[in-house]
């Protein structure tokens, strides 16, 4: 069954019946706009703290839904998942940050814009249908895998706060795995870690792994950095596409010389009950398997009745606004990894690259258009041109192509904190992260592994004995 929320229809304002004065001796009616925000990620939260502050209650109200009640810094991921930042740093709390808008915790289900109606499916209870009058699309992506037997049952991916810690306490685990063990083959199969893509996510995942690894071999003396083996499968025939060729080249290096496995070429053929075949031919078990092979739009988007093109983005115009061959789909908008938005700094027919460079930049564009056009006004074209990209190899190591000028090392690794420290929102979060940073320079890495998070209850469950329930 579904129930109408008593907010749910434009008819139903909190002030429709409201009037004001003009200020010139007539009175107006107050009809404020809803404007629905479907997912709290880049887009969404940037967008929504933007309209907040652009727009007052009487021209617009503003719904966030989101199933999770926080925003994930994602570029912050590889450094909460090797201790240098405390994993709540790198999230920002919905419900402080936007404390003039009403968050809705929960999952939109179905998108029906021909009503001007999303049906969402709350934490708990029954569906409840919104209307609205613009709705943002920003429900992000999700990895992009493939069909390879066994990842199912043995991938990990990289893309949530959940994902990121259960990494870190997998890694530290394996290793007093291998440390306890008398059994060769089972400790060379636990410090096995593969790592699939060579873009951001992986390099940076494994590179910041690798470092968190080493420095936790200090508090084991049964075990050394050559028991270890750190493998990268990427199928092109390069890393970091985003930066020229020769920085690739050079992060490649890097990792070679810090006795990594490089597989570039190669895609990852099977990996059923943890043996590992490649496409080169070889093959070897492992407890690790993290799959960073790219992204793609989120199944939400299924569920729409939205144009979308051939890979299943929503089509956009320039302003964000979403298109439907040459007719612009009225109150409908998008942006992020989920839109097919023009870059209009690149040659014809190309479209923004899914990073949260654009994300943020599109989101306020998009705030500031939605504004334009309750007030009457028309909307701008978004332009950026991409700035470049930065990455971290580990603690004062790194590669960065910013505006063509290249640097690497230390130089490179310090831009990347301040660029991403300078991001993420909210001062709260800024400081929060500067102090973490701070503190690592005067102690020492915790590399204690949590594994107990992912069970909380297992030792509860053995431990109580089970009870049949009395008869009425």
């Amino acid at each position: 069954m579904v129930t109408q929320v008593t907010w749910g229809a434009p008819s139903q304002r909190r002030a429709a019946n409201a009037i004001t004065p003009t200020g010139r001796g007539k009175m107006a009616d107050v009809n404020p706009k809803r404007i629905l925000v479907v997912g709290a990620g880049h887009v969404g939260l940037y967008a929504a703290l933007r309209l907040a502050k652009k727009l007052n209650s009487r021209e617009a109200e503003v719904i966030v839904v989101d199933p999770q009640p926080h925003m994930t810094y994602q570029p912050f991921l590889p450094e909460a998942a090797a201790g240098n930042i405390s994993p709540r740093h790198s999230v920002v709390p919905l419900r402080r940050e936007l404390r003039k808008c009403t968050i809705v915790a929960g999952a939109v289900t179905r998108i029906e814009h021909s009503r001007r109606t999303a049906t969402v499916q709350p934490i708990t209870g029954p569906v409840r249908e919104i209307r609205y009058d613009h709705v943002i699309v920003a429900p992000g992506s999700v990895s992009r895998t493939l069909p390879i037997p066994g990842l199912h049952e043995h991938g990990i991916g990289f893309k949530t706060i959940g994902e990121a810690i259960y990494l870190r306490n997998h890694v530290l685990d394996r290793l007093d795995v291998a440390a306890a063990t008398t059994d060769p083959d089972v400790r060379r199969r636990a410090l096995t870690f593969v790592f699939v893509g060579g873009g951001y996510a992986g390099i940076e995942a494994l590179a910041e792994m690798e470092d968190m690894a080493r420095d936790a071999l200090k508090y084991y003396p049964e075990l050394t950095p050559a028991d270890m083996r750190w493998v990268l499968v990427e199928a092109t025939q390069r890393v970091l596409p985003e930066v020229d060729r020769d920085m690739g080249a050079y992060t490649v290096q890097q990792l070679l010389k810090r006795n990594m496995d490089i597989r570039l070429d190669t895609r990852l053929e099977s990996c059923v009950d943890g043996m590992v075949t490649l496409s080169d031919g070889d093959s070897f078990p492992s407890d690790t398997i993290v799959w960073t092979a790219g992204v793609k739009p989120s199944p939400v988007l299924d569920a729409t009745d939205l144009p979308r093109d051939e890979r299943r983005r929503v089509t956009c115009l320039p302003t964000l606004q979403v298109v439907d061959s040459d007719r612009v789909v009225e109150g409908a908008w998008s942006a992020g990894d989920c839109a097919a938005v023009p870059d209009l700094t690149g040659p014809p027919g190309s479209y923004c690259s899914p990073s949260a460079q654009h994300a943020v930049r599109q989101a306020t564009r998009m705030a500031d258009n939605i504004a334009a056009v309750i007030r009457g006004l028309e909307p701008v074209n978004y332009r950026h041109k991409h700035a470049g990209s930065v990455a971290s190899l580990g603690l004062y190591k790194g590669v960065a192509q910013v505006y063509g000028i290249k640097m690497t090392g230390w130089p490179a690794w310090f831009m990347h904190r301040t660029y991403h420290m300078s991001r993420i929102p909210s001062l709260n979060r800024k400081v929060r992260v500067v102090v973490d940073w701070t503190l690592a320079f005067f102690l020492r890495r915790e590399v204690v592994a949590l594994g107990q998070l992912h069970e909380p209850r297992e030792e509860f469950v053995e431990a109580s004995q089970p009870v049949a329930s009395p008869r009425a």
